[in-house]
């Protein structure tokens, strides 16, 4: 790749979503790698809370795409192009779901729910200075994946788009077709239910809670050997 493609390319990274559309209908190849770029983490985010599947969920973000930018004539900014695109991804997702899988009873989520009480605990993700952190990292991002994929689907998507995307109530609501009022109550059910799913997971893990083994075990009887040759007891 030559440095003026290079350079053209951080050009279009700059471009609000508005203008790459507009270069997008002309068929701008780099708009709308942009715009992909952009916006995957959401729409796959958004279809897994739906589907549970990596690779599902991946297919139908591609899914997406092509119906998007296929079909660019329907988007009239009415709404933010993420918006539509999330609409897109998840209506995909939830065709995906009323072909395959048998529906889930809104009854028997309320009873299933009713039985567990608390609130999540949130877990700091911040900054990774060592290997040894990124572990931890990943072991608790994997713990928490489980935890939201044993949600109730009416739970894991409102959980998704509010807790993990970040989006607001009354988004959460237009893209679920929900009342904002009852996305403030399966959020509140969701975080719940995912706190007793968490304690259950961990509470099997206590035993191994601040290991010292390995190098560390191994540095520290280094240490202790060198104090005591000086001390030389």
């Amino acid at each position: 790749m030559s440095m003026q493609q290079v350079r053209r390319n951080q050009d279009k990274s700059s471009l609000s979503d508005t203008a790459l559309v507009d270069l997008a209908r002309r068929r701008d190849e780099q708009s709308i790698r942009t715009l992909i770029q952009r916006h995957n983490q959401r729409l796959f985010r958004a279809a897994r809370a739906i589907l549970r599947s990596d690779s599902e969920a991946e297919d139908v973000v591609q899914a997406s795409y092509v119906k998007a930018f296929t079909h660019l004539d329907g988007f009239r900014g009415d709404a933010a192009f993420s918006t539509w695109l999330t609409r897109i991804a998840l209506n995909e997702a939830l065709g995906r779901v009323r072909a395959h899988r048998p529906s889930v009873g809104i009854e028997h989520i309320e009873k299933q729910q009713t039985q567990i009480g608390g609130e999540i605990i949130p877990f700091p993700m911040g900054s990774i200075p060592d290997p040894e952190t990124e572990m931890s990292r990943s072991e608790i991002r994997t713990l928490l994946e489980q935890a939201v994929d044993e949600l109730p689907p009416l739970f894991r998507a409102v959980f998704v788009l509010r807790d993990v995307e970040g989006l607001n109530v009354e988004e959460t609501a237009y893209h679920l077709d929900l009342k904002p009022e009852t996305v403030r109550t399966r959020l509140h059910r969701a975080r719940r239910l995912l706190r007793t799913s968490i304690e259950r997971r961990a509470r099997g893990s206590f035993s191994s809670l601040f290991p010292f083994d390995g190098a560390r075990c191994a540095s520290m009887a280094d240490r202790v050997m060198q104090k005591l040759s000086s001390a030389q007891y």
